[in-house]
């Protein structure tokens, strides 16, 4: 029996149709979402592995996405390692990690114990959705200690670049004890069943060049060593880290994320061959009438001809008011196009 679609293309193997999932695809969108979520806070829907698998099989049910990822947050193991979290709405961190006493007293949770609600979550969906493959995610030490140093959502990263050129030992040690606690929550994920993990840097594209390869790329290199002989695709999604996007082709990950301000046919001769490449549709176009969508879409399949191969994704995760409606027409234009001879 061949391997589901998404798993051959994150493997380069052929495929009859370019597959498709979208990031943040469980999420406000959805009316039934909505309808749990009012029952309960954010961090309690994370918590609960009956409800984070119910939302992350609500779109697997509405439309025929290729692959599903289980439903919690890239700061849960934040709050395992000792610093308080909320959602009001957007996240903040009861206190903040600058000074080297601090990163000291960050503990490596336990993902069996103390994160093990999010391995039940995958044994949850996979009892009731076996056929569709389930990705595993964390967020990349970098994007996690700029949460933990500047405590909220940062525009500026002051705080954050401050402790990299003022302090970079100490930086150097927090991305460090960040990429331990990183690989043993995907490694946990990955014990529990899931089929692929993504690592997301969603601030990479916020440094520079170098300082995005000291402190970014270096400790989710660590990540991904530990993770390779688990025998899952591993997605790296570096957004915004355009100047370094051959390092992060070479990186191991089997496939790069890419947002939609890089088109794919100049990704391409930057990658090579021996990776997959992920995306890259701006989140925005789902605002679009159908017919626009559509042309979007043609246009990203085009640009992504040539590549070793392709998983059809958003740019970053979809926009909390998009109509449904137009992710099915999404999903029917994928499937309708992408479709290779017989």
């Amino acid at each position: 029996m061949d391997a589901p679609l998404f798993l051959r293309a994150c493997r380069r193997e052929p495929v009859e149709r370019t597959p498709l999932w979208l990031m943040r695809q469980a999420g406000r969108y959805l009316p039934e979402y909505r309808e749990v979520r009012a029952k309960v806070s954010f961090l309690e829907l994370c918590r609960t592995p009956e409800l984070a698998a119910e939302v992350t099989l609500q779109p697997i049910r509405r439309f025929p996405f290729d692959a599903a990822i289980i439903f919690s947050d890239i700061l849960v193991p934040v709050e395992a390692m000792g610093v308080p979290l909320t959602f009001d709405p957007g996240p903040k961190l009861g206190k903040t990690v600058d000074t080297p006493g601090d990163i000291e007293a960050l503990r490596v949770p336990d993902p069996a114990t103390e994160l093990a609600f999010v391995g039940q979550a995958i044994q949850h969906f996979k009892r009731e959705a076996p056929n569709t493959p389930i990705l595993g995610f964390a967020g990349a030490p970098f994007t996690l200690a700029s949460y933990l140093v500047e405590g909220v959502t940062s525009k500026g990263f002051h705080a954050t670049k401050s402790l990299l050129y003022q302090h970079p030992k100490a930086a150097r040690d927090l991305t460090g004890k960040l990429a331990e606690t990183v690989a043993r929550h995907l490694e946990a994920q990955i014990d529990a069943g899931a089929d692929a993990v993504q690592i997301f840097d969603s601030w990479a594209g916020v440094l520079s060049r170098d300082d995005y390869l000291e402190f970014g790329l270096t400790p989710t290199l660590q990540v991904i060593e530990r993770l390779k002989g688990k025998g899952v695709p591993i997605i790296l999604f570096a957004k915004g880290a355009h100047a370094s996007l051959e390092e992060v082709a070479q990186s191991g990950a089997d496939v790069v994320g890419v947002d939609w301000t890089l088109p794919l046919d100049r990704v391409g001769p930057r990658v090579g061959r021996n990776v997959t490449v992920q995306g890259n549709l701006d989140p925005a176009v789902l605002f679009a009438p159908p017919e626009r969508i559509e042309r979007e879409v043609q246009r990203v399949l085009t640009e992504a001809k040539d590549l070793a191969g392709h998983v059809f994704n958003l740019g970053h995760g979809i926009l909390p008011n998009t109509p449904p409606e137009h992710v099915q027409t999404l999903v029917e234009a994928v499937a309708r196009m992408s479709r290779r001879p017989s």
